[in-house]
């Protein structure tokens, strides 16, 4: 055989291995046949049959970012600790598939009418609540309607304002009509609020009792702390190879690569990236770098002085090095960004916008345009929100003085930091997790009326864009139309993006995944308790 062909077998073969389908036997006999010595075929079949997923054990999993006030409310979710317990213990009607497509949870299949203005998703009859009770159709609208209507305080209430009904046509069908047509609806159901809840009978959810219909069921927790969760014997999906979980909150993140690199936890959703080449080096610690639309921003607000000029606005955001940011803090595990939230790895991402640099000299004529000049502000942050938050906003600060411009870093408790400083202090630092198509992100965080507008921003251009392009099913015109948007955020918006976040978490020895890992989330899409296993 030649090189080539024996390369494809011995792809085959390992991959055969992977899946379960070879006996050891058979893998060293065909092995042999491609040339392959006996040692360098056992260390290939150990490696490949180790991905074999295997059931058993507890999964030990090290989370940054909870806090004490977080609850099962889904509408309240915000914190990493919620957004990876959501995924564990509760449902979606869809999911971000590891090769970041859309796929399956609850829905088995979903339609829409040509204007894309009615959608019919079709339930899994198999899904059960960790009660016992069936998951039916009306668990599914009470859930959505939980997002809506004018008593709702969701924060995730801006997505489904074109929603005009959601009704149960029969025990597993949902209808949800729209007042216009939105291509992403699918998508939109992957929003990590819209978790699918008991109906508690009278048109609203049982939330407190965290029941759900998720891999795993939570035994005991405490938030901000941990939780203990067992497998679902009920779970309709794939997956679930752990016996147990146990998600440990520890925001410290000394303490979280301290924990990873003594055995106490088998995964931790974020490393120190100073210590990212060390981990590495270590035979012990397999570390995941993954390229996301995950995004560091820097929202001002807009209704509140110096703020509400927009040359203030682009002035802090000619102040900041972002070359220097990513080398230094980052240490090039992200993407530098552009002023907009839309990511290069995301659909729709303009590429012909000119990048903003650095140019403090240009702040400087803004900032006297403004009457500015000598500009003293406050800026809040905390370490939870990033690896390095602080000594980032530290280094900014820094390079602003160029500008003259003097930043006040506030280090913020951990703590509470998403209920007590983000969307109330006037200046701060903020991580965000990717979304899925520009839409869903514009929508929560950009739209004028949106809970989590975290800079105050208003522009009736881009509502109005915001609006056309939802419904729009020609792609090129829907790509104008974002690319606008995305000008129109650069250039008036209140939100100075440094940079989009690789997700950067890592496993400890005999943790295994497959191939690939969404990238909508740290740790496979928030899913890792239920994609990944223990090695034999």
């Amino acid at each position: 055989m030649t090189r080539k062909t024996d390369q494809i077998l011995m792809d085959r073969l390992a991959m055969a291995a992977r899946e379960g389908k070879i006996s050891r036997r058979s893998f060293m006999h065909y092995a042999g046949v491609a040339g392959v010595t006996a040692t360098a075929a056992t260390g290939l079949w150990t490696k490949s049959a180790a991905a074999q997923p295997q059931r058993g054990g507890t999964f030990r999993w090290g989370v940054h970012d909870g806090n004490s006030s977080d609850t099962h409310d889904p509408g309240t979710y915000v914190t990493r600790q919620m957004i990876f317990l959501a995924h564990t213990h509760r449902s979606y009607l869809t999911m971000i598939t590891p090769e970041n497509g859309l796929g399956p949870d609850l829905a088995t299949e979903w339609s829409a009418t040509p204007d894309a203005a009615e959608w019919t998703f079709t339930l899994n009859e198999n899904a059960t609540f960790h009660s016992g009770k069936k998951c039916t159709a009306q668990d599914v609208v009470d859930s959505l309607n939980h997002h809506r209507g004018d008593e709702s305080t969701s924060a995730a209430k801006a997505l489904l304002t074109d929603v005009t009904d959601v009704k149960a046509d029969g025990d597993y069908t949902v209808v949800i009509t729209l007042s216009r047509g939105n291509a992403d609806l699918p998508w939109l159901m992957t929003d990590y609020h819209f978790a699918i809840c008991p109906s508690d009978g009278n048109g609203g959810i049982d939330w407190a009792s965290g029941d759900g219909t998720g891999p795993y069921k939570i035994d005991s927790g405490e938030p901000g702390i941990q939780w203990e969760l067992s497998r679902h014997d009920g779970w309709h999906g794939e997956g679930a190879y752990f016996d147990n979980v146990a998600m440990i909150v520890l925001n410290d993140p000394n303490a979280r690569q301290t924990a990873l690199v003594t055995g106490d936890v088998d995964a931790v959703s974020l490393i120190e990236l100073k210590t990212l080449a060390l981990l590495e080096r270590n035979p012990n610690i397999t570390v995941d770098n993954i390229p996301s639309g995950g995004a560091i921003t820097m929202p001002m607000h807009c209704d509140t002085a110096p703020f509400d000029d927009v040359n203030v606005r682009n002035a802090l955001k000619l102040s900041i090095d972002r070359d220097e940011i990513i080398e230094k803090i980052s240490f090039g595990a992200a993407t530098k960004a552009n002023d907009f939230h839309l990511s290069p790895v995301q659909p729709y991402w303009p590429d012909d916008i000119p990048q903003r640099e650095y140019d403090p000299d240009q702040a400087k004529s803004l900032l006297k345009k403004a009457g500015q000049e000598g500009l003293s502000v406050n800026m809040s942050v905390a370490e939870s929100v990033y690896t390095g938050a602080v000594d980032m906003c530290v280094l900014y600060a820094e390079q602003a003085k160029a500008a003259g411009i003097n930043i006040n870093v506030v280090r913020e408790p951990n703590d509470g930091y998403y209920s007590d400083v983000w969307l109330k202090k006037p200046f701060s630092a903020v991580s965000w997790g990717a979304r899925p198509t520009p839409d869903v992100m514009f929508t929560l965080a950009y739209k004028s009326d949106a809970a989590w507008n975290e800079s105050r921003w208003q522009n009736e251009r881009f509502n109005e864009l915001l609006l056309q392009a939802k419904g729009e099913l020609d792609d090129t015109l829907r790509a104008e139309m974002y690319r606008e948007m995305c000008l129109l955020m650069r250039n008036d918006g209140g939100t100075l993006l440094p940079f989009f976040n690789n997700w950067v978490y890592a496993r400890g020895k005999g943790v295994e995944r497959g191939e690939n890992v969404a990238a909508s989330w740290s740790c496979d899409g928030a899913r890792a308790a239920s994609r990944w296993w223990f090695s034999a």
